[in-house]
């Protein structure tokens, strides 16, 4: 692969910004530990300002309170510049375009619709009346069944699976291993057995949405399972049959969110969060870590953490103070303990 270069000047010019310094050109992206005079590094944490004095990169992105602190340095001074970080590492890295090529040992039913342009990779299935939009790749191994819709430039990775009956949006990126409308877990107890309730509904998947590796988004049972545009889903995590997440939220790995449940928009969710069924999460609420959610939460920009009980960040933290003095506690407790009855003695001679 030929290596590009940008000049500070051109890379302004694309993302906006204020170059300072000379016009260098610029190779790639790079920490500034590891940066030579090739790259561009990036100071987003002023708390770390002595690792750009001694750093050899090449250019530096900070932020306007930073800026005149580094003079005689070559700089792109942006309002947010780890953003601008993405952005240019973007740059660098392009979203790959389809090739337009079908392998011949990929397998593309009659009734599909495939426009020219489209990458279909080796091994990979395409069902029969499913509509694929313009330059999607269908890579190795991956299958979409029946009576599916994607839109233009999606993205389907090597062994993923997409369901019979789903609709993808626009740009939708799903990865390896990943699995699209399988069956929502419905049964109804049948007094000696379990009975499978049948799952009819679908999956769609907004714009811009990207699931992770071995993720897995159930079918609804009657009506379809929902994800907003933007929103980005990472490894190994479940989403249960019928749930609503909402537009631009985020999900960390190995999350765990019960049928019915309904995300806001702009949420943030951390890894290995769970969920009960049927609740409520408003928008732009924070969910740290290791959460377990047990009730809806109905106002907006809350921030939750802590295993169990449930409860505001503000509330864990105060509490996680008091749990690291719980063995001192303990021992303060039992001395008290053993001095009540000599003081409830010492009280009742004074009467």
């Amino acid at each position: 692969m030929d290596t590009v270069s940008y000049t500070l000047s051109q890379i302004t010019a694309e993302l906006g910004g204020e170059w300072r310094g000379s016009d260098v050109s610029i190779s790639a992206v790079k920490p500034l530990a590891d940066a030579s005079a090739a790259h561009i590094s990036f100071l987003a944490n002023p708390k770390y300002k002595a690792d750009v004095t001694e750093s050899a990169a090449g250019a530096v992105i900070v932020s306007p309170k930073t800026a005149d602190e580094f003079a005689g340095r070559n700089l792109i001074v942006a309002q947010d510049p780890y953003l601008y970080f993405a952005k240019v590492a973007r740059l660098f890295s392009p979203v790959e375009k389809a090739s337009g090529l079908i392998h011949p040992t990929a397998v593309i039913e009659e009734s599909a619709t495939v426009p020219e342009g489209c990458e279909i990779g080796a091994h990979a299935y395409i069902g029969a009346d499913t509509v694929l939009g313009r330059g999607c790749r269908i890579l190795a191994g991956a299958v979409v069944e029946h009576n599916c819709k994607l839109g233009d430039e999606v993205v389907i990775h090597p062994n993923a699976v997409v369901y019979h009956g789903c609709t993808l949006g626009h740009r939708v990126e799903i990865h390896s291993g990943a699995v699209i409308g399988a069956d929502g877990f419905g049964l109804a107890f049948a007094g000696d057995s379990w009975f499978k309730i049948p799952q009819t509904g679908g999956v769609t998947l907004g714009d811009d949405v990207e699931i992770g590796s071995n993720s897995n988004i159930d079918r609804g049972a009657m009506s379809d399972t929902v994800v907003g545009n933007g929103t980005k889903i990472d490894n190994q995590v479940q989403i249960g049959h019928n749930c609503k997440i909402g537009s631009h939220t985020v999900i960390a790995a190995k999350t765990g969110i019960s049928g019915s449940v309904t995300v806001g928009s702009y949420c943030i969710i951390g890894g290995g969060v769970g969920t009960v069924g049927h609740i409520e999460i408003a928008d732009k609420t924070t969910i740290g870590g290791g959460s377990s959610i047990t009730h809806s939460i109905k106002e907006s920009g809350q921030h939750i953490a802590g295993p169990y009980p449930m409860q505001t960040h503000k509330e864990w933290a105060r509490n996680a103070v008091h749990i690291r003095h719980l063995s001192e506690m303990n021992q303060r407790i039992k001395q008290l303990e053993k001095a009540l009855p000599l003081l409830q003695s010492a009280e009742n001679n004074k009467e």
